[in-house]
């Protein structure tokens, strides 16, 4: 089983310098290969114009990719166990709606503030910022709740509750917003990875790195939360903080996630179940690994499809993890039918 789990990882790891390089190789201006892989390791393309479109362009969506891919995957992982519910995902705890509400409060009701404010607030930084401050707020509810609550699904309805109402607020902005903050508001909306200079990555790298940290110290809770809470109780576990680690992971990553590049749908729901799939195993230290590298892939992979070769256009990345996840979801439903 280990030198299986060893071939496994050695091929991922490969499949995903592979999916790099060819990520950056592809797109409008298509750059050969081996000019990619000498830019990447030390030298430089022999192009002027290869050079620049690599370093200022290619190379920073092809790791916001990677970071989303990962952070988003282990979230999804994380509330899929702690939650026993497959079909749970990163933004489950009403996250991605806080989000979605702090950048509707600035771009739809930006009209109602002074200009001064306003202007600010339409930059990219004011919606980054409005985004962090919305998941944010609702992270606070959510830990505040899971400190009174001692039931696991009570947080689950309670997150979904907080999606509602949140969304509810959004359509009360689009309601009154004009056609082009609309317009705006639904670029958002569709994921961007695209977008982000070098200072904006490392603030994702830093958040996405804080979750990932405090995902590792979850992982022998997690595997003792899969026989139930009462089962880890009496294993000596501590449900609350265990709840509370998980929870603060899940938010930092995809609160951080939906801040810098939107609400991207499917993967932190499909990515687990490929991971389970594929390793034959509920260990949550070959899981943890398994989906941050198959996250990493797949990101990548959509990244390049929505860059349509030969096209000088780009389309939204979230419809096409969609058109990706949601088929996966389906099969993976059907295939856990079917055996049973």
């Amino acid at each position: 089983m280990k030198n299986r789990n060893t071939i496994i990882f050695s091929s991922l790891s490969l499949l995903l310098l592979l999916t790099l390089l060819l990520n950056i190789s592809m797109g409008q201006v298509a750059i050969p290969m081996k000019e990619v892989f000498r830019s990447l390791f030390g030298g430089h393309a022999s192009k002027e114009t290869w050079e620049y479109i690599i370093v200022n362009f290619r190379l920073p969506k092809a790791i916001t990719a990677i970071l989303v891919g990962i952070g988003l995957s282990i979230s999804g992982l994380l509330m899929q166990t702690l939650f026993r519910n497959p079909l749970a995902g990163p933004y489950v705890l009403g996250l991605s709606s806080g989000s979605s509400l702090g950048v509707a409060f600035v771009i739809l009701g930006a009209g109602f503030l002074p200009a001064v404010f306003s202007q600010f607030l339409l930059s990219s930084y004011g919606i980054i910022l409005a985004s962090c401050i919305g998941s944010l707020l609702v992270l606070l509810m959510i830990l505040i709740v899971s400190q009174r609550l001692r039931d696991t699904m009570s947080i689950l309805i309670v997150g979904l509750m907080f999606s509602s109402f949140t969304s509810a607020i959004v359509s009360v902005f689009t309601y009154f917003s004009s056609a082009e903050q609309l317009q705006k508001y639904t670029f958002w909306s569709m994921g961007s990875i695209g977008n982000l200079s070098w200072q904006n990555i490392s603030i994702l790298a830093v958040a996405v790195f804080i979750g990932l940290g405090f995902s590792l110290l979850s992982l022998k809770p997690l595997d003792t939360l899969l026989l139930g809470e009462n089962y880890a109780k009496s294993m000596g576990l501590n449900i609350k903080k265990a709840r509370y680690i998980i929870i603060f992971a899940t938010s930092i990553l995809a609160g951080s996630i939906t801040a810098f590049a939107g609400p991207i749908a499917f993967i932190g729901l499909a990515v687990p179940h490929l991971g389970k799939l594929l390793f034959q195993t509920s260990n949550h230290k070959v899981l943890y690994f398994a989906t941050l590298l198959i996250g990493a892939v797949i990101m990548l992979f959509c990244d390049m499809i929505s860059q349509m070769p030969g096209f000088d256009f780009t389309l939204p990345i979230n419809a096409i993890t969609s058109i990706i996840g949601a088929p996966v979801v389906i099969w993976l439903i059907v295939r856990k039918k079917s055996i049973q």
